[in-house]
């Protein structure tokens, strides 16, 4: 016998016992250890239990032994990989499966079961009248379970050597979780589309401030509803400070959306890294975080991705969380998925804003110019005819009024044209010495930088009874609010070169008893995004320059939280 000492373990086939025990006695004498079994079956046993450096057997069984094996070896494949598998015969019975299948419910496994049973019929008339070299394709079926789980399961055909279906391999896998992203990619898609949708008849309608909260409230509807998002805030980048300026806060403390953050990847906190590096950021436990800045009140952990436009970073989307490691890898690509329609959206917003304001001053100017003189031609034929019908009153009655009817148009076109500058109708109400009870006594700061603006709405608002205070810039009305003044009423424009309206907002809303804002806007144009910002903690009302006395009035009586009729 060969050396044996360098097998520690050897299995030895006896079957007869004759020739097997001087074997076992030369190995025992060269100190190995010998299992010996009695026939293939033991020998299967032993060889699934242990590992054996060598077999010994007698050749008419060594093939027995060989083909045991390779079957064992294919069983501990097909009973390790990830998917199911099961062998059916035609009459639907399972005739083996593999250790992952056996794992499955009995409602799942009873339901790949009949689709195999349908495969079989197919398959089967399909093997009688196909040409033996020719392959039967495979079936794919789809599974449901109580709308909660998912099976993907492809079928194929065994045949024997005379081409006749014998049974059905079916290779199966749960497809619940990549079926569950796939319905919330499309749910997200579907979503995005929504929020991107700003050309719709019904959106047109809509003036830019209403088209701004519209947006706002699909947003927070989205994050909620969809990405089950109940702590977060928006940030947006102003390209001339590079500062982060919070335009969205839903179940954040407003403490939270007054920290100074600026897109620098050090020293202002994640959302500053984000910004600055266009980069996603999990954090798993914000309290050992160095760059988490405090926001939700006792968070855990926090989601940070960027508003990507294109290749640019024009804001950030933070969600925070209570719980410790409660943002996946799944919810950030969400996340950054959504996050890239916000984007879209407000610069669709943006655009039609911009050009909203610098260009409807232009068409005014336009439109002004086309119907002066058609007008021109409409008033000399009212001088001819009044010249040549002198006598006949009535008519020149009709005369003058269509005369005055001319200056009116004429006074609108300029006043249109003029866009931001100008007050509508300051001739329609509140003459001199007309108080109203509602606005007397009340102490009102107007807040702008346009000296037409300030002096028409001081002019009509003391009018009506009001005391009114005058700030010419951003600065002038922080003053002001910081003063001993107490005012009723803070009414402001958006677009200030030193302040904007949420700060002008924002100073307000940290005096003790909290003064109503209205900002004012020309034509929609909010760069800073005031707007979203300040709705978010209280904005009373917003007005569109050039607005009319009528609209003024009913935006103050709701500020101040007034019933009266103004039609």
């Amino acid at each position: 016998m060969a050396d044996a000492t360098r097998f520690e373990k050897i299995l030895v086939l006896a079957g007869s016992r004759h020739w097997a025990e001087p074997v076992v006695t030369a190995l025992r004498r060269q100190n190995c250890n010998p299992t010996v079994v009695e026939n293939l079956d033991e020998a299967m046993l032993a060889i699934g239990t242990g590992a054996f450096d060598a077999i010994i057997s007698q050749s008419g069984d060594f093939l027995a032994v060989e083909r045991s094996l390779a079957d064992m070896q294919t069983r501990l494949i097909l009973d390790t990989i990830g998917e199911g598998v099961c062998l059916v015969n035609p009459q639907g019975r399972i005739v083996w499966s593999n250790a992952r299948m056996k794992h499955w419910k009995a409602d799942a496994v009873d339901r790949i079961r009949h689709v195999c049973v349908d495969a079989a019929g197919g398959f089967a008339a399909a093997a009688a009248g196909r040409p033996a070299t020719e392959p039967l394709r495979v079936k794919k079926y789809s599974i449901t379970i109580d709308d909660t789980q998912y099976f993907e399961v492809v079928c194929s055909a065994v045949l024997d050597g005379a081409r006749q279906f014998r049974y059905v391999v079916a290779i199966c896998w749960d497809a619940t979780n990549s079926r569950r992203l796939q319905q919330k990619l499309d749910a997200i898609d579907l979503a995005g589309r929504e929020l991107v949708r700003l050309e719709g008849d019904a959106i047109s309608r809509l003036n830019v401030v209403e088209r701004i909260r519209l947006l706002e409230d699909k947003i927070i509807k989205f994050c909620r509803q969809l990405m089950h998002f109940d702590h977060f805030n928006i940030r947006l980048v102003d390209r001339n400070t590079n500062k982060l300026e919070p335009v969205i806060s839903v179940g954040m403390p407003e403490q939270a959306a007054m920290v100074e953050l600026f897109a620098v990847p050090e020293g202002n906190g994640i959302s500053g890294y984000v910004a600055a590096t266009g980069r996603s950021y999990i954090s798993p436990d914000v309290t050992r975080d160095p760059r988490y800045v405090p926001g939700l009140d006792m968070a855990h952990s926090s989601l940070t991705v960027p508003l990507m436009l294109h290749d640019r970073t024009i804001g950030v989307f933070n969600i925070e969380s209570n719980d410790y490691g409660f943002f996946t890898e799944d919810d950030r690509q969400f996340a950054e998925i959504f996050g890239r329609y916000v984007a879209v959206a407000l610069n669709i917003l943006d655009l039609l804003v911009v050009e909203r304001y610098t260009t409807s001053g232009r068409l005014a100017e336009d439109l002004a110019c086309e119907v002066a003189g058609p007008l021109n031609d409409i008033a000399a034929d009212i001088d001819q005819i009044s010249d040549d019908m002198i006598s006949d009153g009535n008519l020149q009655n009709r005369l003058a009024n269509i005369t005055a009817n001319l200056k009116r148009i004429r006074a609108s076109l300029k006043a249109v044209s003029q866009g931001q500058q100008i007050l509508l109708g300051t001739d329609e109400r509140a003459r001199p010495g007309e108080n109203d009870p509602f606005l007397a006594g009340r102490r009102i700061l107007v807040a702008d930088d346009t000296p037409v603006i300030c002096d028409t709405l001081r002019s009509v608002l003391k009018r009506a009874g009001a005391h009114v205070d005058v700030a010419e810039n951003g600065t002038q009305a922080c003053s002001f609010l910081a003063g001993e003044a107490r005012y009723d009423l803070v009414i402001s424009d958006i677009r200030m070169p030193d302040h904007d309206g949420y700060e002008i907002f924002h100073a307000a809303q940290q005096l003790g008893h909290r003064p109503p804002v209205i900002l004012m806007t020309a034509f929609g144009y909010d760069r800073n995004h005031s707007i979203l910002r300040a709705r978010q903690n209280g904005l009373a009302a917003i007005m569109l320059k050039p607005f009319t006395i009528k609209t003024l009035m009913r935006a103050v009586a709701q500020a101040l939280q007034i019933s009266r009729n103004f039609d």
